[in-house]
């Protein structure tokens, strides 16, 4: 199997056109339907196949922005890796009469204006409270502890899924899925520092965002020159785990300019060479990682932290410094290599590359 030219977004941008062709043709039927209320089903079982042909994990929400005008949300429901796709369908709208098109779910101007029900329980400001949840040893993650008033063992689930809610309404699906690393919540009995008030979160996140970037801005790194180590162990039931890192940059001192990693996962037959890949295999997943090393050069902003094979699995690690690359990018070796390789990715925020320590010697 040759090499293909995998980042090229002709094949997606075709997909944009096509669902956006068939939207236009059903738009004043749609807009009547979000317009009356009526036959709200219909609409959704018509425009979530449409939506899914485009990209899978993409989801949507429609209403009245005035009385002349409909709206549509694109959204990822967070999802790191579905984020751009999001974007890219909404910047290839046309501009259709009575229609406004929106990428991903907006910040709600007024926080005041922001009251989630759920059950019995209400989600305002006048009961969710939160402070910086700081830590000597990871300064640059911006984590955060949020307090609601009535929240106790009995009913955790469903304050901590109403809070989500509610920091997603003021925060907008962006920058709450991007800008907070870590989010802790309790009640208000388990605070360990004084409570902010939830209306000086935003101002908050902007400043550490704002030190952030004005830190790490622009870092590159070359590995060109760096040292790689192997690794091996036996599993539990006998078969061999290999893994090949850059050790170098494992002591990297700014990890976090590069604070997404990506994690790609492709599944194989071990069964006959004790977990590991057959000759053929071993091949294509190599070939593979050349490719991807390829699309996403360090110089760019990408650090290919290394590999681990074992029990049937390989593992390809990156740390990126965007995440809207390597998410097209991934889709599109999966697209490419669907029927012939199991290939699944993830990207997530790790700041401080805790995913590698079990490769850290001391």
């Amino acid at each position: 199997m040759s090499s293909p030219n995998f980042f090229t977004p002709a094949t997606l941008t075709l997909t944009y056109a096509t669902f956006w062709d068939w939207f236009s043709q059903q738009a004043r039927t749609f807009f009547q339907v979000v317009k009356e209320g009526t036959h709200i089903q219909d609409f959704f079982d018509e425009l979530s196949p449409a939506l899914d042909a485009v990209k899978e994990g993409l989801y949507f929400q429609a209403g009245m922005a005035d009385d002349q005008t409909a709206e549509l949300v694109i959204s990822a429901e967070g999802a790191i890796e579905n984020l751009v796709f999001a974007e890219e369908l909404i910047a290839a709208a046309p501009a259709l009469a009575g229609w406004k098109f929106t990428a991903l779910k907006e910040a709600v101007a007024d926080i005041e204006q922001i009251v989630v029900r759920m059950g019995e329980y209400e989600f305002s400001t006048g009961n969710i409270h939160f402070y910086p949840d700081d830590e000597a040893a990871y300064p640059d993650e911006i984590a955060i502890t949020v307090t609601h008033a009535d929240l106790t063992e009995d009913n955790h689930t469903t304050i901590e899924n109403g809070t989500l809610i509610f920091l997603d309404s003021y925060l907008g699906e962006l920058d709450f899925a991007t800008l907070v690393d870590e989010v802790s919540i309790v009640g208000e009995q388990q605070a360990q520092q004084a409570l902010v008030p939830i209306t000086k979160l935003k101002d908050f996140l902007t400043w550490r965002q704002k030190e952030f970037v004005e830190k790490y801005s622009g870092m590159r790194r070359n590995t060109d020159n760096d040292t790689y180590a192997s690794f091996t162990a036996e599993l539990e039931n006998g078969n061999q785990l290999l893994a090949i890192i850059n050790t170098d940059l494992l002591e990297w001192d700014a990890k976090a300019s590069h604070s997404w990693v990506m994690v790609v996962t492709i599944a194989y037959d071990g069964t006959q060479s004790n977990g590991m890949p057959d000759a053929k295999t071993y091949e294509l997943l190599n070939q593979l990682e050349d490719d991807l090393i390829a699309e996403l050069p360090d110089h760019e902003g990408f650090l290919n932290i290394g590999r681990q094979t074992a029990d049937g699995s390989r593992e390809i690690y990156f740390a990126c410094q965007d995440y809207r690359k390597p998410s097209k990018v991934l889709y599109q070796f999966q697209t490419y290599y669907e029927g012939t390789l199991d290939l699944e990715y993830s990207l997530y925020k790790d700041k401080y590359w805790r995913t590698f320590e079990r490769f850290t010697t001391t």
